[in-house]
C-alpha cells in the first residue's frame, strides 16, 4: 500500500455543472449567504465539488492552542476561554490554517453535533466542562452534510440556528455554554429521496438542482478526465494546478473586495422587483439576491453591482423558495422567471431618479 494522502478531485476540473460551482464560491466569498443545497440525482459530482472546494479555500488566522479556531483580530466573535485571556491582557498566540470541510455523518446524534456539557463537573468543581462537538469543529470552516434530507428534522434544525446566529448554545438543567459557531453549511440531497420540508427549504441561502450532462463532447471530457484522475491523482492534480492556483487567488481577491461593494437603488427595485413578481414569501429572498450579486460583483472583480449580477444569482436565490402548488414542476416557475428578467430589462430605468437615497 502507498501511503498517499488522499488527493482531492481538482475544482477547475469539474466539467460543466456551472450553477453548482460558482454557487460554492459565492458561499466562499461571503460565508452570510447562509450556505446552498445541491440537488441532483446520485452520480452528478455532487459530493466531489464539495470536497474539491476543500483545495481552493484561502488561509485563516486561528488562536492557536482554540478548540473553535478563533480569530485573534475579531475579540466579539470569541470563545469563553479567548475571551477571558483578552480581557486579561493576554496575548493569544497565533497559527495560520486552512479552512476545512468537517463532515456531519446522517447518523450523527444531537451530543455529536452540538457538543456536551458535564453537569457533574460543573455541580463539583463550580465551572463549566464542555466537550465540543462538529459545530465547533466546523467554526470558520465550511459544514458538509450529504443526503441533508435524511438526516433527523430536529437536528437540521439545530445546525440552521447556529448557521444563522453564528453561535451554538447548549443548554443543560439551566448550566448553558456558548460558543462561536459560524460556518457555511452545504447540504446534497438526491430529490428521488425525498424532499426537504419547505421551511427547511428557505433557510439555504442558495440552491441549486443539477442535471446530468446531456452533451456528448462534454461527457467524453468528463469520461477523460476522470480516468485520468483515477489512474494517477498525484499527476493530473498537477496538471491542474495552475488552474487552481488562478482559481484560489481570484477567490481571496474577491474576498478582500467584498466589502467596498456598491450598488444603487435601481438594483434594489429590480430586485424587490423580480421578487414581487415571482410571488417569494418573506424578505429573506430579497437579501439573498443582493448579497449574493454582491459576492458576483466581487467575484469578477468589480466594486459595483451590475443588473447582469442580480440577473446571474436569481435562479440560485428563488427557484427553492417559489410557493408550491401541488403538482407543480419546477419547470414552469423557471419559465415564469426568464418571463419576468426579460420584463425586468426592458422597465429597468423607470425608477432610478425618483430615489437618491443611499441604504
Amino acid at each position: 500500500m502507498h501511503n498517499h494522502k488522499q488527493v482531492n478531485y481538482p475544482f477547475s476540473a469539474i466539467v460543466g455543472q456551472e450553477s453548482m460551482k460558482k454557487g460554492l464560491m459565492l458561499n466562499v466569498i461571503n460565508p452570510r449567504l447562509s450556505g446552498i443545497l445541491i440537488r441532483g440525482e446520485k452520480g452528478t459530482a455532487k459530493s466531489t465539488a464539495v470536497r474539491a472546494l476543500a483545495e481552493l479555500l484561502p488561509e485563516i488566522e486561528v488562536v492557536a492552542d482554540c478548540p473553535y479556531h478563533c480569530d485573534p483580530d475579531q475579540p466579539l466573535t470569541h470563545c469563553p476561554s479567548c475571551h477571558e485571556r483578552y480581557e486579561q491582557g493576554k496575548i493569544l498566540p497565533r497559527a495560520k490554517r486552512t479552512m476545512k470541510v468537517v463532515n456531519l455523518p446522517v447518523s450523527a446524534t444531537e451530543d455529536r453535533v452540538v457538543g456536551t456539557l458535564d453537569i457533574e463537573y460543573a455541580i463539583k468543581h463550580g465551572e463549566k466542562k464542555f466537550e465540543p462537538g462538529v459545530l465547533a469543529e466546523a467554526n470558520r470552516s465550511i459544514l458538509y452534510v450529504d443526503e441533508v434530507n435524511l438526516l433527523d428534522d430536529h437536528i437540521v434544525d439545530v445546525l440552521l440556528d447556529a448557521a444563522a446566529m453564528g453561535v451554538n448554545t447548549v443548554e443543560r438543567e439551566g448550566v448553558s455554554f456558548s460558543h462561536p459557531a459560524q460556518f457555511i453549511l452545504v447540504g446534497t440531497m438526491n430529490p428521488e429521496e425525498g424532499e426537504l420540508r419547505p421551511q427547511l427549504l428557505d433557510r439555504f441561502g442558495l440552491c441549486v438542482t443539477i442535471e446530468g450532462i446531456a452533451d456528448p463532447g462534454k461527457r467524453v471530457d468528463v469520461i477523460k478526465r476522470r480516468t485520468a484522475f483515477e489512474e494517477n491523482q498525484e499527476e493530473f492534480a498537477k496538471i491542474w494546478e495552475a488552474e487552481q492556483g488562478k482559481l484560489r487567488d481570484k477567490l481571496v481577491a474577491a474576498q478582500q473586495l467584498l466589502p467596498t461593494v456598491s450598488y444603487d437603488d435601481e438594483v434594489l427595485y429590480n430586485i424587490a422587483d423580480i421578487a414581487i413578481q415571482m410571488g417569494v414569501d418573506g424578505h429573506r429572498a430579497d437579501l439573498v439576491m443582493l448579497k449574493a450579486a454582491k459576492a458576483l460583483a466581487a467575484l469578477n472583480g468589480r466594486d459595483k453591482v451590475e443588473q447582469a449580477d442580480v440577473a446571474e444569482v436569481v435562479e440560485l436565490a428563488l427557484m427553492h423558495r417559489m410557493r408550491k402548488k401541488p403538482f407543480q414542476e419546477i419547470g414552469s416557475d423557471q419559465k415564469k422567471l426568464q418571463e419576468v428578467m426579460s420584463h425586468s430589462h426592458s422597465h429597468q430605468h423607470a425608477h432610478s431618479h425618483d430615489h437618491q437615497h443611499i441604504v
